[in-house]
């Protein structure tokens, strides 16, 4: 695979026109492999609303990805209110208190039960007591991370769990959709995993519409950005088994 340094560098050497739907050796990144190369994760927004027409522009982007038998399983509630958003916020920092007092055990007075509860949870929900979700728990207990980040719309996106096949995937790539869309069109995004917090209150529950057959499963912060944090990065490259011609080799 060709490194994102090199093919930058072949960009600036050959400033020809790129075309979107064909492939020349050497050819720079076309527009849709750059809105995917540069995005990066915003947590720092603009005191600045994001228009309703746009809004619903990166909905219909996410409404367009690809479903088991276009089903479709997932419901969008966007929240442009500031006082819910910092309501929304002030509940789940009180949660994260509560499950940083029974988590830390090495700091709580719970002693050897926090311990115990600990590596129990940890079992039951491996991914999300991994360290960087733990790590943000603290963080947000604390008040030191903001759940939205200030963004100033947020989009909260529910699966259907009667959907066709594997409707959580679905739903990640319906995800995908929007932040790419909203990227390509100046805006800043910042997927947000701990809006299934909101499943423990039942007040919220109701607000948001959370009933069965919908599970809240995903937040994004949406909003303009302050400064420009996109921009491409080098990342770890993994190892990728490449079978063919009866024979398999390991490339990067």
């Amino acid at each position: 695979m060709t490194d994102v340094m090199e093919v930058e560098e072949n960009a600036k050497a050959s400033p020809a026109a790129v075309d979107m739907y064909e492939w020349r050796e050497g050819m720079p990144w076309n527009p849709v492999e750059r809105v995917i190369l540069e995005r990066r994760s915003v947590r720092k927004y603009k005191d600045k609303q994001v228009p309703e027409r746009l809004v619903r522009r990166i909905l219909e982007a996410g409404r367009f990805a690809p479903t088991a038998g276009n089903s479709q399983s997932w419901k969008f509630v966007v929240v442009r209110d500031r006082d819910m958003i910092d309501a929304m916020q002030k509940y789940v920092q009180l949660r994260c208190k509560v499950f940083k007092f029974f988590l830390n055990w090495q700091k709580s007075p719970l002693g050897k039960l926090a311990w115990f509860y600990t590596q129990l949870s940890a079992r039951v929900m491996p991914n999300l007591l991994h360290p960087i979700p733990f790590g943000a728990i603290s963080l947000i207990a604390e008040g030191k991370l903001k759940l939205f980040h200030d963004a100033p719309t947020v989009i909260l996106v529910l699966v259907d769990r009667r959907g066709a096949a594997k409707p959580l995937v679905d739903v990640g790539i319906c995800g995908q959709n929007m932040v790419l869309a909203a990227h390509s069109l100046g805006l800043g995004t910042c997927w947000v995993g701990f809006v299934e917090v909101f499943k423990f209150g039942t007040r919220w529950k109701k607000k948001l519409g959370v009933g069965w057959p919908y599970e809240l499963i995903e937040g994004i912060a949406l909003g303009y950005p302050v400064g420009n944090p996109d921009g491409m990065i080098e990342r770890e490259l993994q190892e990728i088994e490449w079978w063919e011609d009866g024979r398999k080799r390991t490339v990067f």
